[in-house]
């Protein structure tokens, strides 16, 4: 399969510390693009890009205050000439019953999961304005498409992102501007608050979970199509996992 060149393309990773976020930068420098690993824990992902080596850049930032984002993209406009893409994937989640849960909870998750996605859109778009084949992808979740009991605040964010990112898709693709959405299943990753490790395990081996690089192959491979073609949604779940 003939896909896009990815050298020199300037991509900025949220949530970029563990998990999804760090194999998908692996996954980008692979493919010789420039990437910008963003997460709130400096230690990790100047760690991380230590590992990737030159074509890696930390930049700590915590993506649901506006002000750290708009230093975030400052940053960015000193060092390159645009963004070829934004991959949102920094994320919170806490498990409980809604009738349990705290309003701190459904702040962060809030912050995070939806402003987060909005705070770094924002800001990105002027800069991805006359790229070649740019691309806004985000990490949704199959608690986007479905209610699932215990994650009510959580689900709420994703199905606000669904519906954010179905407008905003209208809006710029006059501009060729791809906007894109990876919802995921069950995944092996360190996420989920509220939830012991052990019971994550148990349900993730259950089904036999995503590894994150499957996830970072999933966006590489919508991130590399032509510029004609948008991969809009991709819902990505484990062949064990028949229910959200």
């Amino acid at each position: 399969m003939e896909m896009r060149d990815l050298t020199d393309n300037v991509c900025i990773i949220t949530g970029a510390s563990s998990g999804i976020g760090a194999a998908t930068a692996r996954a980008l420098v692979a493919e010789n693009a420039q990437v910008v690993l963003v997460a709130r824990s400096a230690d990790k992902i100047e760690a991380l890009a230590e590992e990737l080596g030159g074509n890696a850049r930390a930049v700590t930032c915590d993506v649901g205050d506006a002000d750290d984002v708009k230093r975030l993209f400052e940053t960015v406009g000193q060092h390159y000439d645009g963004v070829d893409l934004l991959f949102n994937n920094a994320g919170v989640g806490y498990n409980d019953p809604f009738a349990d849960s705290k309003p701190e909870e459904w702040k962060k998750q809030i912050d995070a999961n939806l402003y987060g996605v909005i705070n770094c859109t924002h800001a990105a778009i002027p800069m991805m304005k006359n790229r070649t084949a740019p691309m806004i992808s985000t990490v949704s979740s199959v608690g986007g498409r479905y209610g699932v009991p215990g994650w009510s605040v959580y689900c709420a964010t994703k199905f606000a992102v669904v519906g954010f990112h179905d407008t905003l898709r209208k809006e710029l693709g006059g501009d060729g501007i791809r906007v894109s959405l990876i919802e995921p299943g069950a995944v092996y990753t360190n996420w989920g608050f509220n939830v012991s490790e052990e019971a994550m395990q148990e349900r993730r081996d259950k089904v036999d979970a995503l590894h994150p690089e499957d996830i970072a192959q999933s966006l590489v491979y919508a991130f590399a199509q032509p510029g004609h073609v948008n991969a809009q949604e991709i819902l990505v779940m484990p062949t064990r996992q028949v229910s959200p």
